[in-house]
């Protein structure tokens, strides 16, 4: 049985009167393994479709942050992923591993569900405490994404999996909120993305929540309880107070490494239960 919760624009349902749920939502299916994923997890990455060289970097310098105590400044992503450590499993000290492209599209660019678990099996470096990303780029059609999912997470034979799609061509309203308005709802002005690739950053958005529930108990639902929140003072429809960039105007709420700027999502807080955010 798959487990799913709302996400990426939810918001818009907390305020409409609606009651059938039109948000976007991060499948989650239940890890088998008994093996929890702590201490040190290897995060081998599949890179299906086409992504320049700077679109990669953006999302293994985000990975490469969260274990990294480098960022002397605050709000750092390391900072952020250290609320993972309130919640049973304890520490989780993510590590870039393998990465394989495929670059021509090997399988065609529609794929099923299942060919999500098959690709990420190419790569088991790891073992048991392994977590294989498997990013579809922005011209693959991938089943039920942009329709009511923007990525998914479960298990595979050794380790755990991931999935996250590029929505910039196909729903940055709906998988790249705040970077884009959103398909429903009041339509405020979207946000200027840290890195100026409304797809790639909101990637991260949806990868940072899978990476926080795969590592945690994923009925805790680390992440979805806090939809939406972004900064402190956070509303339907409104991402909290961030921090803006003074040259480029990007807003984002955390800092990481080579100068990395990154919009995270808020993460509950088990020892306090709030949303803790970075700002």
């Amino acid at each position: 049985m798959a487990y799913s919760y709302r996400f990426a624009i939810l918001f818009v349902l907390l305020s409409a009167t609606v009651s059938l749920s039109t948000a976007a939502v991060v499948e989650q299916k239940p890890r088998r393994s008994s093996i929890p994923l702590k201490g040190s997890v290897t995060l081998n990455l599949v890179w299906y479709g086409k992504f320049t060289p700077t679109q990669r970097s953006v999302v293994v310098d985000f990975i490469r942050s969260i274990g990294s105590p480098a960022v002397a400044k605050s709000p750092s992503v390391a900072a952020w992923w250290k609320t993972t450590e309130k919640y049973k499993q304890g520490v989780s000290n993510l590590v870039v591993g393998k990465q394989l492209l495929l670059e021509n599209y090997p399988i065609g660019k529609s794929l099923k569900s299942p060919y999500l678990r098959a690709l990420s099996s190419k790569l088991n470096g790891g073992g048991a405490r392994s977590i294989t990303v498997v990013l579809t780029a922005k011209d693959v059609y991938v089943e039920g994404f942009c329709m009511n999912r923007c990525g998914t997470h479960g298990s595979k034979a050794s380790g755990a999996y991931v999935w996250v799609g590029n929505s910039e061509t196909q729903c940055p309203g709906y998988c790249a909120w705040p970077f884009h308005q959103p398909i429903y709802g009041p339509q405020s002005p979207p946000l200027v993305a840290p890195n100026g690739d409304v797809g790639v950053d909101g990637m991260i958005i949806n990868l940072a929540t899978l990476l926080v529930n795969t590592v945690t108990n994923p009925s805790q639902e680390a992440v979805a309880a806090c939809t939406g929140v972004f900064g402190s003072g956070a509303y339907p429809g409104y991402t909290g107070r961030v921090l803006v960039d003074k040259t480029s105007g990007a807003s984002y709420n955390a800092l990481g490494l080579a100068g990395r700027k990154y919009l995270l999502p808020a993460m509950w807080d088990p020892q306090t239960s709030t949303c803790k955010t970075l700002v």
